[in-house]
């Protein structure tokens, strides 16, 4: 399965969770329901995948935990916040680097209409 078909699906089933829950809630409730609703569609998930850093000589056991990593091809960062900013979509360019992933895919769960919380951002490798 290729990346743009896993987000199609991870874009679907977002969807879902949002118009039953709505906005408001903790990113763990949206976490835990986005990653039920990715397993019933067939799809691998690792929720609080572990990501080591290695720099140099330098190497950090758990750099960073992404929120799902899907089909060891994408990662999902979730957020519930006011707004997504810059800083946001950085901080999922760089778990992309160090997972060396193509696709990450940043969502805020605290808005009315998914779609202007869903962002999809790509690692040029």
């Amino acid at each position: 399965m290729t990346e743009n078909e896993i987000s199609a699906i991870v874009l679907d089933r977002a969807i879902k969770v949002h118009k039953a829950l709505g906005p408001g809630l903790y990113e763990n409730a949206y976490e835990v329901c986005l990653a039920h609703e990715l397993k019933k569609s067939g799809l691998k998930i690792e929720k609080q995948k572990e990501i080591n850093l290695l720099y140099d000589e330098v190497k950090m056991d758990v750099a960073y935990r992404c929120d799902l990593m899907v089909e060891g091809k994408v990662i999902v960062e979730i957020k519930s916040i006011s707004g997504l900013d810059d800083l946001h979509t950085a901080q999922v360019l760089t778990y992309l680097k160090l997972s060396h992933c193509k696709l990450g895919i940043l969502i805020n769960f605290n808005v009315e209409l998914l779609k202007n919380g869903y962002r999809r951002i790509v690692n040029n490798l």
